[in-house]
């Protein structure tokens, strides 16, 4: 039998008209450095320079009649991509409309020349199970054994804090991951436990340092130094299991003999991932416990309605722990007036008073720093900036207006509509609540917890601590009083799943109270409230997805949004074939959000002026049949290049971009 000659590989490319495998001729020099996994370089005739790649597979038989071109290089011995994860790009590629490239270049790191040395020059011996399964403490035996099992789950988590033997506090949902990881290690499978930021991952080490070796656990984190990143990647290559905690691009980790996926929180924003092809790792999870048959577990305080979706199809099995555990959650009105009193009504007041006599008391606001929004004093209407039209903000007391936007100073601003020149504050942010509260309360250590200011923990000495939703810190024994303010603020904001998330930010804030201490909802009433007074979370996703059936609104159908020229839109929506699609929303002018940021764009993305956008609903039976139609007619437009930017400083638009299931469609 002839030996192999060619090399089938994926090229790093950002053109969606090149997502293929390119066959290459291997040359003798390079016959027994060229297995599937390595990085090589080859030659890319449509663009006449080297490009990177990874070699996919090694074969006998080109796809290609004429005369191949030779692999320039093999990168290095290392053998970075494993056929479970380039199948996966392949799939999750698919499923998005994007290019396998794109989902690569998440899921492998950058390569450091010097780590990987040391990798390849040291012994990867296999690991031997040295301790039991523990059980999962606080529910029903089952939930363990439908881990083992390799069955689906969505776990509602306790919402109490728990204590390391180190004597660190993290939530219940950290200690409830960590050992059904530690059941899979114990058996010889790996683990992949993903979670939305530093903070959850912080809390979720510290649970596995007390059940696991440091060694058996990775840590694959976006804050990590490029070195420890590429270290604990290549530790997940090895044969033996291993624990991997990480971000949304933990979920494509090539850990061997994979046993469980768990997601913590999966309606986080920070799970959705914001570079193409914008694949949630929630969906991410879905398609490779298919793919590997291994267990899945999506765990919260709250239901996402994606994951009651799957609940009420029978795909995924609910559980809930015993004996029922919930927070004393208070509802309140808010008080009316411009004092600072006003957004902590009487019953709040004296809750917070209370619980300062032992303890931390966490008071949860919507936005960071001083005052984010003004308005004109006479008219009322926004203060602009005169430069870009922004909104202008102010950073600290007595500064001077800046803006939102582009960070002009707005010196002897005037009102655009009535012409008036003073400022009232409309929203009043992490720190100017802290000023608020440091009066009310004189003696009294106020901790501010936000985007830019970074606490994790605080002890049990009695203290305010005025955070922004998702930047609470655990406190030592848990908060003796829970503030939640801002709640119709929250709800303004236009996103179809605001409310979802409210009850989420609630919720996790109300979990890091101490056990007795109460939860005080400020201005919020109805439904809402009542399902985080109640504590059944489940129910008021089940209410919602019930309506968004109704309403045909995601996810009870798939959505994908089209976005790009007048031209290449409609061109795009002409190429679906009818009967697999519901209907087309649009093409409508592409909006603005209030914060200038153009929706279910990268925060770094403006608008253009004239680009457009149309919504597609379909059903999830489709779901192939549309991303294939779009996924070529992005390849059709790429072809066509791009224009530089105009005199307005503007770049018009990507032809033709897709995006499916966008979570903050608005």
């Amino acid at each position: 039998m002839p030996a192999a000659r060619v090399a089938r590989v994926i090229v790093d490319t950002p053109l969606p008209q090149l997502d293929r495998l390119f066959d290459y001729a291997i040359p003798e020099r390079l016959r027994e450095q060229a297995v599937p996994g390595v990085r090589v370089t080859v030659p890319l005739r449509s663009a006449g320079r080297l490009a990177d790649g990874y070699l996919v597979e090694v074969t006998d038989h080109a796809d290609f009649d004429g005369e191949l071109s030779e692999l320039d290089s093999v990168v290095s011995a290392a053998q970075v991509l494993t056929p479970q994860v380039e199948r996966l790009a392949r799939r999750v590629a698919d499923r998005s409309a994007g290019s396998a490239s794109d989902v690569l270049r998440l899921a492998v790191p950058p390569r450091m020349v010097r780590v990987e040395k040391a990798w390849l020059a040291s012994e990867h011996p296999a690991a031997v199970p040295s301790r039991a399964a523990p059980e999962v403490r606080g529910y029903r035996p089952e939930l363990g054994r439908a881990v083992d099992d390799g069955e689906r789950v969505a776990v509602d988590a306790v919402p109490r804090l728990a204590r390391t033997t180190g004597g660190e506090w993290v939530g219940g949902w950290a200690v409830t991951l960590a050992q059904l990881a530690v059941r899979c290690l114990a058996s010889g499978r790996s683990a992949i436990l993903a979670v939305p930021d530093y903070r959850d991952l912080d809390q979720l080490q510290a649970a596995l340092a007390e059940l696991v070796e440091s060694d058996d656990v990775a840590r694959l984190d976006a804050a990590q130094p490029n070195q420890d990143r590429y270290r604990a990647f290549l530790r997940c290559l090895e044969p033996r299991a291993v624990v991997v905690i990480g971000n949304r691009s933990a979920v494509y980790a090539p850990a061997s003999r994979l046993g469980l996926i768990a997601l913590w929180d999966d309606s986080d924003p920070l799970h959705a991932e914001p570079l193409a092809p914008y694949a949630h790792s929630r969906d991410v999870a879905l398609v490779r416990a298919e793919e590997e048959g291994c267990g899945l577990a999506f765990v919260g305080h709250t239901r996402g309605l994606e994951v009651q979706r799957l609940v009420e199809l029978g795909w995924l099995t609910a559980f809930s722990p015993e004996p029922r555990v919930a927070p004393r959650v208070v509802v309140t009105a808010a008080q009316s007036g411009e004092a600072a009193p006003s957004r902590v009504p009487d019953g709040a007041w004296r809750a917070a008073t209370e619980g300062l006599t032992t303890g931390p008391v966490l008071v949860q606001v919507a936005r960071p720093g001083y005052a984010p929004v003004l308005a004109c004093a006479q008219c009322r209407e926004a203060a602009r900036c005169r430069r870009c039209g922004g909104p202008l903000g102010l950073d600290r007391a007595g500064a001077a207006p800046s803006c939102r936007w582009c960070g002009a100073i707005a010196t002897g601003w005037a009102c655009s509509h009535c012409g008036g020149t003073r400022v009232r504050l409309v929203t009043r942010g992490s720190s100017r609540t802290a000023e608020e509260l440091g009066r009310a309360f004189p003696g009294t250590r106020v901790v501010v917890s936000d985007g830019e200011r970074r606490v994790t923990a605080v002890d049990e000495r009695p203290a305010l601590i005025v955070a922004t939703r998702g930047a609470e810190p655990v406190a030592s024994g848990g908060y003796r009083a829970v503030l939640l303010l801002d709640g119709d603020r929250m709800l303004a904001r236009e996103s179809l799943n605001v409310a979802e998330d409210c009850l989420r930010w609630w919720s996790n804030a109300a979990a890091l109270a101490a056990p007795g201490a109460p939860v005080v909802l400020v201005g919020v009433a109805g439904p809402l409230a009542q399902a985080l007074a109640t504590w059944r979370q489940p129910a008021y996703a089940a209410e919602q997805l019930a309506d968004r059936r109704v309403l045909r609104f995601p996810p009870a159908v798939r959505v994908a949004t089209v976005t790009g020229t007048a031209k290449s839109v409609g061109d795009a929506i002409a190429a679906l074939q009818p009967g697999t699609f519901i209907d087309v929303l649009g093409p409508t002018p592409e909006h603005q959000s209030v914060d200038g940021e153009r929706a279910g764009a990268p925060r770094t993305a403006r608008a253009h002026p004239d680009a457009v956008r149309a919504i597609v609903r379909f059903d999830y039976a489709h779901g192939a049949d549309v991303a294939a139609a779009l996924r070529s007619a992005v390849v059709r437009a790429a072809a066509k290049g791009r224009k530089p930017r105009d005199n307005r400083g503007y770049r018009p638009p990507p032809t033709l971009r897709v995006r499916l299931d966008d979570p903050e469609l608005s």
